[in-house]
């Protein structure tokens, strides 16, 4: 059988420093195969050179027999790759038929546009992956899963044989995968081939038939995901063996540290009550809509409080404050989305990491070099920051990373409270098992924690007890005790989905 890609001995680098080195590898129709590993490890640049987007420097990429000559994406295109990137750009102000043919429109006597047939077209393009959009309506009215799988569609009518997968599922609820993993399956009966990243060791055994893996440029591993052990995924990524993901949590001080009473976001919200105790990791969970991240947003300052009671160690707290306020009381937030609100990428790892607490490196208003490199290099060091130097942009730096600088910049003056939006999102195992132990050893420290996740291992993993939302409000508590008990993750999704929970459990002997 003829590949539907062949990569054989890629060379890339950048400044004289390798990304890829001597890269090779095999796709076959109709197979999924997931590409691992850190941050950093060289799967960017893999994609960005399979779809034309960078040249390598040697080495050959080969679609279905025929070599990929021109490093255009016109040109990766026509051959048959198409790729659906992590960071999702379509034309937001076209709508769903119109992002489906773009280039490609169909037309009445060869120049007049036939939205009709476009329409019709659309219509059966969706219908052949079980889609039920309606293809008039705004692209930017769907969310952020419905605009994934418009993407995916949009790359295999155009005859892509070859699919490129950029972590489909780090920004889509879990009730949403699902439905992903239906239109992978359809393609895989199209025959086309996918390579697939993602950062989830469950997500390569559901969906993987290889598992390749990449570190530090060079291809480590390249095996069927049948029978192959999860740890060893992990060594192969990280180049040691891994551990316990999940650090052992020290007991939650009895001393409350921050209380919220009667709050309401708007006068239509509804009235929300949590506490949180000086070492403990207090867990939010939900469904995406929830109002997690609104909730987050608004406890410091940077969401609306209509009404409400705040205190911090037993001392009242204004309920509508300024962000720079929160941080004067000891209110530290890492946002979801690092690159938008959480960091200046084009500024420095200095500038990053000192930003919050310039007054303390300065005099008079006059920033002291060295005092603030003290500073900075001190921050690197206790989140153990892999960093070429203090001067080199933050934007060149992995994600872990990025996300390290985001929370080590609160450790100048460590905050009371530590408010955590999904912060481990997108990013790799070994980088996220560290930025576990730094969340673990903060409360072992006396810090408050309140962690926002999607993920249900680290939601249930982290936590010394779980709020679950739903509609705005707190729809249910599970303490350790519970997130221990083998139903929690079932426990969880019904009170986020509002089901009742339903004794499932059936004699042998009962008919079906």
């Amino acid at each position: 059988m003829t590949p539907a890609l062949h990569v054989q001995g890629l060379h890339k680098s950048f400044g004289g420093v390798p990304v890829l080195r001597d890269v090779s590898f095999t796709l076959q129709p109709g197979t999924v195969t997931v590409l691992a590993g850190e941050n950093g490890a060289g799967k960017s640049t893999l994609f960005k050179i399979i779809s034309g987007q960078l040249r390598a420097d040697s080495g050959s990429v080969s679609v279905l027999g025929t070599a990929l000559h021109a490093a255009t994406p016109g040109t990766a295109r026509d051959l048959g790759v198409g790729i659906v990137p992590q960071e999702l750009a379509p034309y937001a102000d076209l709508n769903v038929a119109e992002n489906l043919f773009v280039g490609r429109e169909p037309k009445s006597f060869g120049f007049v546009l036939n939205r009709t047939e476009m329409l019709r077209k659309a219509r059966a393009l969706l219908h052949e992956f079980d889609v039920d959009i309606d293809p008039a309506r705004p692209m930017r009215s769907l969310s952020v899963a419905l605009t994934q799988i418009v993407e995916i569609v949009k790359a295999t009518s155009s005859g892509a044989s070859v699919l490129l997968l950029d972590e489909p599922t780090s920004s889509i609820a879990e009730a949403e995968v699902e439905r992903l993993y239906q239109i992978i399956a359809r393609l895989r009966e199209r025959g086309v081939a996918m390579l697939y990243t993602t950062h989830r060791m469950a997500e390569i055994q559901a969906i993987g038939d290889r598992v390749i893996t990449l570190r530090d440029g060079s291809l480590v591993l390249d095996e069927a995901v049948a029978g192959l052990e999860p740890h060893r995924i992990v060594t192969s990524m990280i180049g040691r063996e891994l551990g316990q993901l999940f650090p052992d949590t020290a007991p939650a001080q009895e001393q409350l540290a921050f209380r919220v009473s009667g709050m309401k976001r708007r006068k239509t919200s509804p009235s929300l009550d949590l506490s949180v105790r000086q070492g403990e990791i207090l867990g939010i969970g939900g469904l995406v809509g929830a109002g997690r991240s609104a909730l987050l947003n608004s406890l410091f300052g940077m969401g609306p409080v209509e009404t409400g009671t705040f205190e911090m160690g037993g001392k009242a707290l204004p309920a509508r404050r300024l962000p720079r306020e929160s941080i004067a009381a000891g209110i530290a937030f890492v946002p979801e989305d690092r690159k938008g609100f959480g960091l200046a990428l084009g500024l420095s790892n200095l500038d990053n990491l000192t930003l919050p607490h310039l007054d303390r490196d300065a005099l008079f208003g006059v920033l002291k070099g060295s005092a603030r490199r003290r500073t900075g290099q001190r921050l690197a060091e206790l989140v153990s920051l892999r960093y070429r130097g203090l001067s080199q942009p933050t934007e060149t730096l992995s994600g872990g990373n990025q996300q390290k600088i985001v929370i080590g910049r609160w450790l100048a003056k460590p905050p009371a409270v530590l408010l955590l939006d999904e912060p481990t999102r997108g990013v790799d195992v070994g980088a996220r098992s560290e930025i576990y132990r730094i969340i673990t050893e903060l409360a072992a420290g006396g810090m408050a924690v309140i962690l926002v996740s999607s993920d249900m291992p680290e939601l249930i993993g982290m936590s010394h007890r779980v709020l679950v939302m739903r509609g705005g409000g707190i729809a249910g508590e599970l303490l350790r005790q519970d997130l221990d008990a083998p139903d929690s993750q079932r426990r969880i999704f019904h009170l986020a989905s509002g089901e009742e929970a339903q004794d499932t459990t059936e004699s042998k002997d009962q008919p079906a």
